[in-house]
């Protein structure tokens, strides 16, 4: 019989890289990890790292290890999910990331409704991109991960995760100029307008730069990115003194009324979608599912689509 905290250890060199990455999320030393990792080559009889420089690699033996190691894992979480919805009250910790305008609009409205509903139930969130979120949820660092898409970029779905989707938010054009200015004829034009005027746009290399340049390219000019930032309250900030056009999404007000001018993009760019991911064999886990539901409520008076 297999050792399973060796078998998760190997898990964790998979999902976070080295030796070192396993040792200081786990709180251990890397000789200490690597002492363990060789135990377990022992038991399995076969070789599990080769060295590569510095670091080591998984050998396919390791992967099918891991593969399986995923598969009692997943057992193990609905069976934690099974003695959670035996009990009558939600009590532990739930640890959630989610990306800025969801944990800004969403997230504490679903925390007031989640501690007047499971007072006992501990809710931690740490803000986060999902190009870092997600990873880290394969990797047990969080329980759910408010993620997003944008049009015409889907990011890699796990088989080892379960995505719900949440919601669309809309996402319109935030322009420079006075609200009473006259329009271009379209969507497409009113952005081409802009072709001339700074851009705020979030880092190279995210989905939303990546939407963002294909949309104004698609109009037919190469956006003049002046501010850079990952922040849309800057963005917002901005375009609100006539800094830099921006692309803003709905959810950046939360219903409050806009305070810039707001114009619709082009067919196919106009929203992007909203889900939460959990591990497979989580989903069934009552403060999963309560969390769910309390976005869901939050979503409602503010959901646009």
């Amino acid at each position: 019989m297999f050792d399973l905290h060796r078998l998760r250890l190997l898990r964790e060199l998979k999902h976070r890289g080295t030796l070192a990455a396993v040792a200081a999320a786990l709180s251990y030393s890397p000789s200490s990890i690597s002492q363990q990792l060789s135990q377990l080559e022992s038991e399995v009889g076969v070789r599990l790292l080769e060295p590569v420089g510095r670091r080591v690699r998984l050998t396919p033996q390791a992967e099918i290890l891991i593969a399986h190691t995923e598969a009692v894992l997943e057992r193990l979480e609905q069976a934690e999910a099974d003695i959670a919805a035996s009990l009558t009250d939600l009590t532990g910790t739930l640890r959630i990331a989610s990306f800025q305008t969801a944990a800004l609009a969403l997230v504490p409205t679903a925390l007031t409704l989640l501690r007047d509903a499971h007072p006992n139930l501990r809710i931690h969130v740490t803000q986060a991109e999902p190009m870092d979120a997600l990873p880290a949820l394969l990797a047990r660092d969080f329980d759910l991960v408010i993620t997003e898409e944008y049009p015409g970029d889907p990011h890699p779905r796990p088989a080892e995760l379960e995505q719900q989707p949440l919601c669309d938010d809309p996402l319109r054009l935030a322009t420079p100029s006075p609200t009473d200015a006259a329009d271009p004829a379209g969507p497409t034009e009113q952005l081409r307008a802009l072709a001339d005027h700074p851009w705020v746009m979030e880092p190279q290399g995210t989905p939303a730069r990546r939407w963002a340049t294909a949309l104004c390219r698609t109009a037919g000019f190469e956006p003049d990115v002046r501010f850079e930032s990952a922040d849309l309250v800057l963005h917002l900030r901005l375009a609100e003194q006539g800094h830099a056009a921006a692309l803003l999404p709905d959810l950046a007000w939360h219903g409050r009324p806009p305070t810039v001018a707001l114009r619709p993009l082009p067919d196919g760019h106009r929203a992007r979608s909203l889900f939460t991911a959990v591990r497979s064999g989580s989903s069934n886990h009552p403060a999963i599912r309560a969390f769910r539901r309390a976005l869901l409520q939050a979503i409602s008076p503010v959901d646009r689509s």
